[in-house]
């Protein structure tokens, strides 16, 4: 589908039902002919770093539930490409991963803030032409991504927020009611 590239944001539909991805914003890092991936904005962790690497054992930097696969693998987006090289520019300012030892690093000499980089659990991942078909169905609204958005501390207003900045229509959609049957 055209414009779906790394760095565009997909904003479920206010309507979708389906619980891994309702009212979610997904940063698209991969979009390709064999499938596409990305992680979750919007949905916290009920752990933290510290919680989960022995490493950095204390650190007390949120992590995020990237999606519902591979709910194993821990990834992460910054906006510090001079510190942490390695990365993947996905839109002005955004990096996906890089060098972990390096994170590892600045996190132990507190070099990172929270707001210059955001850990995953898992990530979002569609199979070869299932986004595209997703896409055509409407469950997704598109945008580019923006760091404001992508490294908002505040997740209860990623949702909300990425659809205010585009105004007109989609403004009118943050009052939506989760349930149209309930209205």
């Amino acid at each position: 589908m055209a414009g779906i590239e790394p760095g565009i944001l997909l904003i479920s539909d206010p309507f979708l039902k389906d619980p891994n991805f309702k009212r979610t914003v997904v940063l698209l890092c991969e979009h390709r002919e064999e499938g596409s991936f990305g992680f979750v904005l919007n949905k916290s962790f009920d752990q933290e770093l510290g919680d989960l690497i022995k490493d950095v054992d204390g650190i007390r930097f949120p992590v995020y539930d990237g999606g519902p696969v591979q709910k194993d693998t821990l990834h992460f987006l910054h906006r510090c490409p001079a510190r942490i090289p390695g990365g993947i520019e996905l839109v002005d300012g955004i990096f996906w991963g890089g060098d972990f030892e390096d994170v590892l690093r600045l996190l132990k000499e507190k070099e990172l803030q929270q707001q210059d980089i955001r850990f995953f659990l898992g990530y979002s991942g569609w199979g070869e032409g299932q986004l595209d078909g997703e896409l055509k169905e409407k469950s997704w609204i598109t945008r580019p991504a923006s760091t404001p958005l992508v490294f908002n501390m505040n997740t209860q207003q990623i949702w909300k927020n990425a659809l205010k900045d585009m105004g007109g229509e989609y403004t009118q959609m943050t009052n939506y009611p989760t349930d149209p049957q309930l209205n």
